[in-house]
This record gives C-alpha cells, structure tokens and sequence, in this order.
C-alpha cells in the first residue's frame, strides 16, 4: 500500500474540529516517566502529544522532576506520584507508590512508559504494576526508552498484548531481540521486525532507522518520508507523543464520537495510528533540520508538530 493511501486511512480516524466536542474528548494522554537524572523526555513526548492535538497531557514523575517540569510549560499536568528508591518515605512502599499511579488510569485514554524514566527498580517495578492494569483495562499504551528495559527483561509484561506498541532503535531493538532468542543476523528489515513482533505474541513494534519499519507480525508496513539529518538525542520523545494521541482519536473513532461510516477493526486502526506518529516525526524532523541545521535540538521538533500533521496528514472535514 502506498504512503499517501495510508495516511489517507489515518486521516479518516482523526477525529474532526466540532463544537459539540467536550474537554477531554479529543485525548487524555499519560507519560509515565521523569526523574532526578532525566526532566526534558517526558516533557517532550507530553508537549508533542499536547500540539499533535491531544485534549489533556499528564506527566506522572517521581517529585524532583515534576518541580523541574512545570517550569517548562504550564500546560502540562504534572503528578509527583513516581517514586526513586533512594527518595522512598518510612510510610511509602511499592504499593503504595504504584496504587496512587494505577489510580489514574481511569482518567486516561492511552499512556506513554519510559521517556527519563531511568532503571531504578522501584521506578520500574512500579511500571511493571502499572502494565499490569492497563491491560486490564485495555488502555493500549506505548514503550520507550528504558520503558523498553521493562520488556527485554520481563517480557511476559507485553506478550501477547495487542494494544501496545514498543519504538526501539537499532540498540534497543538488538536487545529485545536477544532477550527473545530472535537471530537478527540474516535476514531484510521488515522481515527482522516481523520476526520480533511474532516472539513476543502480536504487539506492534516500530524499528527506528533511516526507515521504520512498523509490524505485529502478521503485516508490515514501511515508513520512509524524508526525515532531518541530525540525530540528537529526544527526537524519539516526539514520536511516542504523536503516537500517544493519534490511539487517543483512534478511540475516539472507535467510540463514534462524531458522525462517520468507517469500519476499520482495532488492528488496523492502531496499525495506521503507528504509521501516522511515525510519518509525522519524519516530517517533524525534517522541518526542524530545515531551519535549525546541525544546531537542532529535541525542543526544535516540537514547534513543528502541527505543520507537519498539517503536512502529511492533513485536517480533516467533518460530514455535513
């Protein structure tokens, strides 16, 4: 299938601008992630869900980051519930620190694990539980960064679940690989990814490179549009963002909450969710590399989230 049939399809479960629409609506996005070591990911994946759209952006971090985060933009809903090991009170304990996070599941459509969420073990324990009950309550979400960790170590916490999507890089993905017995030795790309996706039971993983290839094992698809040339680090934040609130509106398009005659099943539809965050990223980074050159930064790529959804995707019309 073409790119431009792809994001044609991707655009119909996008949910249009009407005013009968209320707060909340249009997404209610979490990112998980966020603490001493590491403040700017989570804000970068929150603020890309945010201008990508999305109705509500939370950012649940351990304390010393959240402090750090509200002063990047009040825009973002910021919850100290995370908690490091070595900062965990007399009265606090894994149980308690993760009932608080697991708590606010209810509240959200779809949730982001991993952006500067470090491999503390009470950090990832703690998104351990949280996993847990997601899928429990089918709120698909998304892994990154050391919210990958969690998968290549403890991979029964993913497999099988067909509302998750995993974005690894050449790095991670060898990892997740040899975690999962999978030989990426020999073999085309897309096949590698397919290949993955199979071993860990039907979840969507995007390979990051200079394509993505996007699969679950049983389709693949290939994102390739011109992307920038620099490759500083927290681009990747802008796509689990993108990604995060494109599977809001997919829920969106799912629950009708405006009047349309689409079909698409679940698969497909979080197929083409992967394919948009990926497609908007590329066409991100391009813009961003347009005007900053080797001087761009992760932040460059988030004035840019609109005019490239804009750009590629496009806004859509509701029926009249």
């Amino acid at each position: 299938m073409a790119s431009k049939e792809i994001l044609t399809k991707v655009s119909k479960m996008v949910p249009p601008m009407l005013e009968s629409f209320h707060k909340g609506q249009l997404g209610r996005v979490g990112v998980i992630g966020g603490s001493e070591d590491y403040t700017g990911a989570p804000y970068f994946s929150a603020m890309a869900s945010a201008k990508l759209g999305c109705d509500m952006s939370h950012v649940i971090c351990e304390p010393g980051a959240g402090a750090v985060i509200k002063t990047y933009s009040p825009n973002l809903m910021v919850h100290p519930y995370m908690r490091q090991s070595k900062n965990l009170a007399q009265s606090e304990s894994l149980d308690t620190v993760s009932t608080e996070v697991v708590s606010m599941l209810s509240r959200l459509h779809v949730i982001v694990i991993g952006p500067g969420l470090g491999r503390d073990k009470l950090m990832q324990d703690t998104c351990a539980r949280v996993i847990e009950e997601a899928r429990k309550q089918n709120i698909p979400f998304v892994l990154d960064a050391d919210g990958l960790y969690l998968a290549q170590t403890r991979p029964e916490l993913v497999k099988g679940c067909t509302e998750c999507i995993l974005t690894p890089n050449v790095v991670e993905f060898g990892r997740l690989a040899k975690a999962m017995n999978v030989n990426v030795d020999e073999g085309k790309p897309e096949e590698l990814c397919s290949k993955l996706a199979k071993a860990f039971g039907g979840v969507t993983i995007i390979q990051k490179g200079a394509k993505d290839y996007i699969s679950n094992g049983k389709f693949t698809l290939v994102s390739g549009g011109e992307g920038g040339l620099k490759r500083s680090g927290g681009q990747g934040d802008t796509l689990t963002g993108s990604l995060a609130t494109l599977l809001a509106y997919r829920q969106a398009y799912h629950d009708k909450i405006w009047d349309h005659d689409g079909d698409m099943d679940r698969a497909e539809t979080l197929a083409l969710a992967a394919y948009g965050g990926s497609a908007i990223t590329r066409e991100c980074s391009k813009l961003a590399f347009k005007e900053k050159g080797r001087s761009l930064q992760a932040g460059d790529l988030t004035e840019h989230v609109h005019q490239a959804f804009l750009n590629v995707i496009g806004e859509p019309t509701p029926n009249l």
